[in-house]
């Protein structure tokens, strides 16, 4: 379905996040005989909180009355953190209501052409910022949208000729009919259970992207065996190998030639090495001449909450990594600090999280591991298994009682790194306040 076959339409919504925002903002503009007729919220929404939805006076429903009262709408636009597996959204869609998300009705109405669409279960953001930076550099208008963008409709405007790059969720990918020119895809393992149901389905849920209509060619991260494994799409152009861009010790590489000298590397980490081999596998994809490098990589901003120094005394480097939530990417973390003796903040929201592989590494380098409520307390617990000392496994009630014993562990040459390998929402409202916590308390 297209944005612009709404004209006319009664809608529904659910969720009041920035693509809500946004489809409203642009509806309004655009279609203006339209009307969201239904917002609907598990704990109910605020119009005074949500001034996009207020002008269309919606009667707001809680999840309890949504099948209900959506049931006389055209279409259901859901905010991608709404499942398409909620009971209530698969009785709609058995009564003949489509459900979509605004990304999903930008992308029909654009067409995927000019189009780099960039998911992961981790580094999508960063290299979709990549992408966009290289992009420019090169001298292409070059938009970029999703989390670290602009919600995907505000592009409607956007001639088709101008490079766009979309960071792609699984939770728009799940119910997306239309697919971007490039797909990229970082890496893949188990996150996000609780939306999906279980982690098979995510996968799929993930991979879907690769089949979609619209889609010319696909760039995979050649050295995740498990993205490759469960990968079942025409044939990709991978990156992480030597016939391609691929990571070194001396830098980044095309085609076993030296690109860009380690020293010149923007972000730290081998992953982010990674995250910069698909943004330029994903250019070339896109027929994009790429600008000489290294000099163009200069003036590119890291992403907040990304391994990002917040202090950094000389001796003791405190680094907020909050964007982690997975074990995967906390080892990759931990592996971008391999100089410095690490005291590791970790712990979060459970979602069955595996913390085998994490804790082996903890032990192995004798680092110190301080457990944040909930799944904290089983890291502690996997950590003194694999032979970490009492002393240097602990359990903290909070993120004050943490940064206090870290400070207290951390000798010269320390990282004190809060990579915490869980989501943040049994003590925050996102991930970015937990980091900003963390910088706050090791700034003071």
């Amino acid at each position: 379905m297209r944005f612009s076959e709404l004209d006319g339409a009664t809608v529904g919504v659910w969720g009041a996040g920035r693509e809500i925002g946004s489809f409203a903002t642009q509806l309004q503009s655009h279609l203006p005989s339209a009307r969201i007729a239904v917002a609907v919220d598990d704990a109910g929404i605020d119009l005074a909180a949500a001034p996009e939805l207020a002008s269309y006076e919606p009667r707001c429903v809680g999840a309890g009355d949504a099948v209900e009262a959506l049931t006389g709408c055209d279409l259901l636009v859901r905010s991608p953190g709404v499942s398409i597996y909620r009971d209530e959204l698969t009785a709609l869609r058995g009564r003949g209501t489509p459900v979509v998300t605004a990304t999903g009705l930008w992308m029909a109405e654009h067409g995927g052409e000019n189009v780099i669409g960039i998911t992961g279960t981790k580094g999508k953001s960063t290299t979709a910022a990549l992408a966009a930076h290289l992009s420019r550099a090169a001298g292409c208008a070059t938009h970029i949208a999703g989390n670290i963008g602009v919600p995907a409709l505000d592009l409607l405007g956007v001639p088709d000729d101008e490079l766009v790059v979309v960071e792609l969720s699984s939770y728009q990918i799940a119910d997306l009919a239309n697919g971007p020119e490039i797909a990229v895809l970082t890496n893949l393992y188990p996150e996000h259970v609780h939306w999906h149901g279980t982690h098979d389905v995510y996968y799929a849920d993930k991979l879907r992207l690769f089949e979609l209509p619209g889609v010319r060619a696909c760039a995979l991260n050649g050295r995740d065996s498990h993205a490759l494994s469960a990968f079942h799409a025409p044939a990709a152009t991978l990156y992480g190998i030597p016939d391609g861009w691929d990571v070194s010790p001396d830098g980044l590489a095309r085609d076993g030639q030296l690109a860009v000298p380690a020293a010149d590397l923007p972000l730290r980490g081998k992953h982010n090495a990674l995250n910069l081999c698909a943004a330029l596998t994903a250019l070339e994809l896109a027929g994009v001449d790429l600008p000489e490098l290294p000099a163009a990589l200069g003036g590119f901003v890291p992403l907040p909450h990304r391994l990002e120094p917040v202090v950094d005394s000389g001796d003791v480097v405190w680094v907020d990594d909050s964007i982690s939530t997975t074990p995967e990417s906390t080892l990759a973390a931990m592996e971008s600090f391999r100089d410095r003796q690490i005291v590791l903040i970790a712990g979060g929201q459970d979602r069955g999280q595996q913390h085998e592989a994490l804790a082996r590494e903890l032990a192995a380098r004798d680092a110190a591991v301080l457990g944040l409520p909930i799944t904290g307390s089983a890291l502690v617990a996997a950590a003194r298994s694999e032979g970490l000392s009492d002393a240097r496994a602990r359990e903290v009630a909070d993120m004050d009682a943490a940064v206090a014993l870290a400070r207290e562990l951390a000798g010269p040459g320390s990282a004190v790194l809060l990579s915490p390998a869980a989501p943040s929402y049994n003590s925050y409202l996102s991930f970015e306040q937990r980091g900003d916590h963390f910088a706050a308390l090791a700034r003071g």
